[in-house]
C-alpha cells in the first residue's frame, strides 16, 4: 500500500492542498429557494435576506478523479491484494488505468455571508476559504510499477500538479430589469488574498533501465508561491565517480519558515436569467479574472537533461537487497533523484488567470404540476490541462413551502455521478440543506470509497 500511496500521490508530494477554483453544489443549481444558487450564476436572488452559521453556512467538501480505488486493489483467492501482485495479470492490472490519470480535491468553507435586499435588487457578500489540488499521473507511471524491468524503456510524460489556496471576500448584486420582461442579471466583485501556490510540472521522464545503472532523460519545473519556503539540496556521489559521472548537487526538498500572504487577486461574476414561457434560460460565466503571486522559488532541469546514475540499481532476484520491488519503493520515496532538480533561485513576482467556469442552463415548469421542474445544466471549467466538462440534468420538486429536493444525473471528464439534495426552508428563522454531487458508492473494508468521486454539501443558514 506504501507504494500505491506514493504512485498516486506523487504529482501532489510538493503541493500545498489548494487551487483556485469557486466549489459548489451543482445539484442546487435550480433547487428551488437554495441559499446559495448566486454562487453558480450572480443573477439568482433569494426570497428573504438571510445570515449564515458561521463555518457551516455552506461547507463543501469534494473529491474528483479518473482513477479509482478499484482500478488497483484486486480481489485475488479471498485476499485483497494490489494490482503489482504476481496474481494479477498485466491485462487485468492495466484495464482500469487510463493513459492520463486525473486525482482531485476541492474544499470551501463559508466563513461568513449574508444577503439582504436593498438598492432595487438582492445583494450578497461572503467571506470564504478554499483549497483544492488538481494531480495528473500518467498510466506509463503504472505500468513500470507493474511490469518492472521485462520493459527496458518507459516514457513518463505529463506527471503534474497544480495546487493554490486563498482567502476570498465577495461582493453580489442582481435585479430584474424592468425594460425586458422576464430578464435579471447580476454581477459580483471578488477580492483574493493568496496563501500559497505551487505549479510542478513534470514533463518527461524517459527511462532505460539496467541492472547496474539507468539512463534518465528529464525535463521538469517546480514553482512555489509560498513565503517562508526554500529549496533544500543533497550531493549526489556517484559510486564510480569519473567523466561524466561526476557528484553534483539536486533538490532533495523544502523547509517553510513562516507565514504569511503570498499574493492577491481579484475575479468577477456575471450572469443573466431569462424567463419565457414555461422555460427559464440562464448562463453565467464564474471567477473571470486574476491571481497575482509574490517572490517565486524555481527549481528545474534547466530543460531536458541526461544523466546516468547508478543511484538505483535493479535486479532479477526478488530476495536480493536491490530487487525491483525495493529499488521502486525506493525510487517513489525519492522522486527528486530521478528528475535532478536544480535550486535556480527566484522569480520575481507573476500574474495567472483564474480558473472560469461557465454555467449555460434550461429549467422547464411542469404546466400540469407547476411544483415539478426539470433541468439541464452544463457546467466547463477552463484551467488548462485541468480543464474539465459535465452535463447535468435533473429533477427539482417543492411538494410543500417549507420543503424542496432534487435528484440528478452527470456525465462528463469524470464519468457518470448521481446526486441529490434535500432543502428545509421557513420563510423567517431556519434554513439547513444536505446533498451531494456524486454519491458515495460501495466503500472498501476500511470504509475508503472505491470510486474517487464523492462529495457532500451542507449548510445551516437563519433566513429573516
Amino acid at each position: 500500500m506504501k507504494r500505491i500511496i506514493s504512485i498516486m500521490t506523487i504529482a501532489a508530494a510538493a503541493a500545498v492542498p489548494a487551487m483556485v477554483s469557486a466549489q459548489n453544489t451543482y445539484s442546487g443549481y435550480f433547487l428551488e429557494n437554495y441559499t446559495y444558487g448566486y454562487e453558480m450564476n450572480p443573477a439568482f436572488g433569494n426570497n428573504s435576506n438571510y445570515v449564515s452559521m458561521p463555518v457551516l453556512g455552506n461547507l463543501n467538501l469534494s473529491m474528483r478523479g479518473t482513477l479509482h480505488l478499484s482500478s488497483v486493489v484486486f480481489n485475488r483467492n479471498g485476499k485483497t491484494v494490489l494490482f503489482t501482485n504476481p496474481d494479477v495479470s498485466v491485462a487485468d492490472a492495466m484495464k482500469g488505468i487510463k493513459d492520463n490519470n486525473r486525482l482531485a480535491t476541492y474544499d470551501k468553507i463559508e466563513i461568513m455571508s449574508a444577503g439582504f435586499k436593498a438598492w432595487g435588487g438582492y445583494n450578497t457578500i461572503n467571506i470564504s476559504a478554499v483549497a483544492n489540488v488538481d494531480a495528473s499521473v500518467p498510466g506509463s507511471f503504472f505500468r513500470l510499477a507493474k511490469e518492472g524491468i521485462t520493459n527496458r524503456t518507459y516514457d513518463i510524460k505529463d506527471l503534474r500538479a497544480h495546487a493554490e489556496a486563498y482567502g476570498q471576500i465577495a461582493l453580489n448584486h442582481s435585479r430584474d430589469i424592468k425594460q425586458v420582461p422576464g430578464l435579471r442579471i447580476g454581477a459580483a466583485i471578488k477580492f483574493m488574498l493568496g496563501v500559497g501556490a505551487i505549479d510542478a510540472q513534470f514533463n518527461r521522464a524517459e527511462l532505460e533501465l539496467g541492472t547496474d545503472n539507468w539512463i534518465a532523460r528529464t525535463n521538469a519545473d517546480i514553482y512555489a508561491s509560498v513565503k517562508g519556503l526554500t529549496y533544500k539540496t543533497k550531493t549526489y556521489e556517484p559510486k564510480q565517480p569519473g567523466p561524466g559521472n561526476e557528484p553534483y548537487d539536486y533538490v532533495s526538498g523544502a523547509d517553510l519558515d513562516g507565514f504569511g500572504l503570498s499574493g492577491f487577486g481579484m475575479g468577477f461574476d456575471l450572469g443573466a436569467q431569462y424567463k419565457w414561457r414555461d422555460f427559464n434560460f440562464s448562463l453565467a460565466v464564474v471567477d473571470l479574472g486574476f491571481m497575482n503571486w509574490g517572490k517565486t522559488q524555481w527549481a528545474s532541469t534547466d530543460g531536458t537533461r541526461e544523466v546516468e546514475t547508478d543511484a538505483f540499481t535493479f535486479n532479477f532476484d526478488d530476495k536480493a537487497d536491490n530487487s525491483f520491488d525495493n529499488e521502486l519503493d525506493r525510487l517513489t520515496d525519492n522522486l527528486s533523484k530521478l528528475y535532478n532538480l536544480k535550486d535556480m533561485g527566484e522569480k520575481s513576482s507573476h500574474t495567472r488567470s483564474l480558473r472560469t467556469t461557465i454555467n449555460a442552463g434550461v429549467e422547464y415548469e411542469l404546466p400540469y404540476y407547476r411544483k415539478l421542474k426539470f433541468g439541464l445544466l452544463n457546467s466547463t471549467c477552463i484551467a488548462g490541462p485541468y480543464t474539465w466538462t459535465q452535463f447535468r440534468l435533473s429533477a427539482n420538486v417543492a411538494p410543500v413551502k417549507v420543503f424542496s429536493a432534487t435528484a440528478n444525473v452527470a456525465y462528463g471528464t469524470y464519468g457518470f455521478d448521481f446526486g441529490w439534495m434535500l432543502n428545509l426552508h421557513t420563510q423567517k428563522g431556519f434554513n439547513l440543506f444536505v446533498g451531494m454531487d456524486h454519491t458515495l458508492g460501495k466503500l472498501a473494508k476500511q470504509g475508503i470509497p472505491l470510486n474517487s468521486n464523492a462529495s457532500l454539501n451542507f449548510g445551516i443558514n437563519f433566513p429573516f
